[in-house]
């Protein structure tokens, strides 16, 4: 490895740091520490909304960090796990806590095949201990801190609840499976190993979600609010409200909500002419 390169790092020193933070609502610690991770990870996910409304209206999503910051900090939209995770990755980074990209392959509990490591998540250190942390701010559903990289029972991240499992893939290798509790029951939400990426590796999988004709992202709009007491979901012109509990509850919307519904329940605030294209996009075919 080649600690110099720029290749293997994440940009940190080009982030506008007081921006981010203040995007946030973060007025903390900037020490490395796991309670500075902690609360960066639950104001992050909670204050930025999961969105793939770019690929929807037939735009690129760039990966570079002035990019990043323009979205998601200066227009305040959301962004999904790439753009999430990379402009997290930075402020940690900048933030001097040691950061490593991993790559997920989402199940949700379904077995249909295999399905590509599409899912990025971060390997985090602090500087003041030797445990390992798992930052996963681009999911969409939490969770709202940092767990670590130890095999136990059911842990509780606020009222949402999770289970990570250490077991065994192909040619023997460590594999980890995060399991969550909602709606159906306890899911294998996502499985990952702990082989480094790096951002090179991210922008391949982001390629693939969102333009291939593959990818779910590219063919309606998914969007995510997660807080301490409720997950919103937006699939197509179902809304969603999930609780902590496992109950739920669903509307159908009607192509006029959608401007106010991402406003009201997902603080996306599209200009005229991006609201005016999502209701009229070849999603809808």
């Amino acid at each position: 490895m080649k600690p110099n390169d720029p290749a293997y790092h994440w940009n940190g020193a080009e982030l506008h740091l007081d921006a981010y933070l203040a995007r946030i609502g973060y007025t903390g610690d900037r020490t490395p520490t796991p309670a500075t991770l902690r609360a960066l990870v639950y104001a992050h996910t909670t204050t930025i909304p999961f969105e793939n409304l770019e690929s929807i209206l037939g735009r690129s999503v760039p990966l570079d960090l002035e990019s990043l910051q323009d979205k998601l900090i200066r227009h305040r939209r959301g962004g999904y796990c790439y753009e999430n995770v990379g402009l997290f990755a930075a402020a940690l980074e900048r933030l001097g806590f040691g950061v490593t990209g991993l790559s997920g392959r989402v199940t949700m509990g379904v077995s249909d095949g295999l399905r590509p490591a599409t899912h990025a998540l971060l390997r985090v250190t602090t500087g003041d201990d030797d445990r390992v942390w798992i930052c996963d701010v681009g999911f969409g559903s939490g969770p709202l801190a940092p767990y670590e990289l130890v095999e136990g029972g059911e842990f509780a991240l606020g009222d949402w609840r999770f289970r990570l499992e250490h077991t065994t893939g192909e040619l023997d290798t460590d594999l980890w499976v995060l399991h969550q509790f909602g709606r159906d029951g306890w899911i294998d939400r996502y499985t990952f190993t702990l082989n480094p990426q790096y951002r090179i590796d991210f922008a391949v999988g982001n390629h693939f979600v969102s333009t291939s004709p593959r990818s779910p992202f590219t063919a309606r709009p998914f969007v995510q609010r997660f807080l301490p007491d409720v997950h919103h979901v937006l699939d197509n012109l179902t809304l969603i409200t999930e609780y902590p509990n496992g109950t739920s509850e669903t509307r159908e919307l009607e192509l006029a909500e959608l401007p106010k519904i991402l406003i009201e329940v997902f603080d996306i605030e599209l200009s005229e002419p991006d609201a005016a294209a999502l209701a009229q996009g070849p999603w809808l075919a």
